[in-house]
């Protein structure tokens, strides 16, 4: 580490870093351009160094470990990269799974990259390869076919697994969740026409669940614990716009609905409810939501918490070790998402590579697709005490709403019309200072049209 007098830049959109007098034309992360940038004030970075011909090895194959790779690869054209992944699928868009399930997307369509891909940029795709144990001493990944991988840095990008209720019935037949694309083949396996389903969770993915089910001619219900659907992403108005839809696709919703057993003898039958009702299902698909993977650090002695620790340079507490995507923690905030998760890869994949850069935090945001309205949030979405503002209002049969905060935009949740993802991705990002324009009768379509013309 040292100290330097270089300006440091901030992307407004994603939070990289960049060092250097002026900011960058582009954004490594996310093609932010250079008025994206703004100058901030910082004291110690890392110095840089040349990978030349380094062993770098990928623990997990999805866009965070991919993303990774791809920036290894542009940033060190010399050294060795194995990327190791459990299944035995070409690394694919788990994004797009729901939408497989639907029957709106081709399976074969589902690749990140063809396998020639990896070929070509000479990145070794070890498949069906489980790590099993680290060694931290030799710096080496211990496999369980007892084969043994040693690195000069490693990028652990061994995401989630869907966390199952504890509750008896679970491991009925019948009883899915929805995290690879063997799980979906195994749903539209018995999944037909007029099959009753009931999802278990009213979140992101319970809800494409239902949506994609309901596509297949399925009768979808969905039990969602809390007293409206989405609490994590929604607030009270914007789930009755949403749950309203859902009605108009034939899924049922049923809030306050704790399971406490999935019923049935061998075969699901039904859930039943902790209030005493009993819901008809010959297929139950748990989407409440899910864990970190992070056994493998944690007993390797890494600190862990939600997920492993990582700092600004997502670095564990050992330094040549990384963790991006679903598996970190950064400042209190483990992510989840397909974006912050590519971001995390392309960031952990420059720093490995000896190009210091840091991943400041970018506000959570959450879009939901299958349910025919797009639903998309960002920022805090509820206020919090009295000086938070809110202005909505529900055109276009859907549902807009801005969260401001001192006059500055905090948050904002669309359903229906998407056309101000991008301009509110970065409005909200960069927390634009609208005191200005905002007035006491300032309207949603005003504030729609002056983020429109940013």
């Amino acid at each position: 580490m040292g100290t330097t007098d270089e300006k440091t830049w901030r992307c407004s959109i994603c939070g990289y870093l960049h060092y250097g007098d002026e900011a960058p034309d582009t954004c490594p992360i996310c093609d932010a351009k250079t008025e994206d940038f703004k100058a901030i004030t910082t004291v110690v970075k890392p110095e840089r160094h040349d990978p030349g011909q380094s062993q770098f090895v990928i623990i997990g194959a999805g866009i965070a470990g991919v993303s990774a790779a791809e920036t290894l690869r542009e940033h060190a054209p010399e050294a060795k990269i194995t990327i190791l992944s459990k299944e035995e699928e070409i690394p694919y868009m788990r994004l797009n799974l729901t939408r497989l399930l639907a029957g709106e997307f081709l399976e074969k369509d589902l690749p990140l990259h063809s396998s020639e891909w990896y070929e070509e940029r000479n990145i070794n795709l070890k498949l069906g390869a489980t790590a099993e144990q680290l060694n931290l001493t030799e710096k080496s990944v211990i496999l369980e076919n007892g084969a043994t991988l040693h690195f000069d840095k490693l990028i652990v990008a061994t995401g989630s697994h869907p966390w199952v209720p504890p509750i008896p019935g679970t491991a009925l037949h019948n009883v899915f969740t929805v995290r690879d694309v063997e799980d979906v083949r195994r749903i539209l396996g018995v999944v037909k026409e007029g099959t009753k389903v009931a999802c278990i969770g009213g979140g992101i993915l319970g809800l494409e669940t239902a949506g994609a089910l309901a596509k297949q001619q399925a009768n979808v219900t969905v039990l969602e614990a809390f007293d409206y659907l989405m609490p994590m992403q929604l607030n009270p108005e914007g789930s009755d716009v949403l749950q309203n839809h859902l009605k108009t696709l034939n899924i049922n919703v049923i809030t306050h609905a704790i399971a406490d057993c999935i019923i049935g003898d061998g075969e699901v039958s039904g859930v039943h409810l902790k209030r005493g009702i009993l819901v008809d299902a010959e297929v139950v698909v748990i989407a409440a939501g899910d864990r970190a993977n992070y056994e493998l650090l944690e007993n390797a002695g890494l600190t862990v918490k939600k997920g492993v620790l990582v700092d600004n340079f997502l670095r564990t507490t050992h330094p040549d070790i990384y963790a991006v995507g679903d598996v970190a923690e950064h400042d209190g905030v483990r992510y989840g998402a397909w974006s912050p998760a590519m971001y995390m890869g392309k960031i952990a994949g420059m720093n490995a590579a000896g190009i210091p850069t840091e991943f400041g935090g970018i506000p959570r945001s959450h879009m939901l697709k299958v349910v025919g309205k797009p639903m998309f949030s960002i920022g805090t979405i509820k206020a919090i005490d009295g000086s938070y503002r809110t202005v909505e209002d529900h055109a276009d049969n859907g549902y807009r709403m801005f969260m401001f905060r001192d006059g500055r935009l905090v948050g904002c949740l669309l359903i229906g019309k998407l056309k101000l993802l991008k301009p509110v991705r970065k409005a909200v990002q960069a927390r634009l200072d609208m005191k200005d324009f905002l007035t006491l009768e300032t309207t949603t379509q005003e504030i729609a049209d002056y983020l429109s013309s940013l």
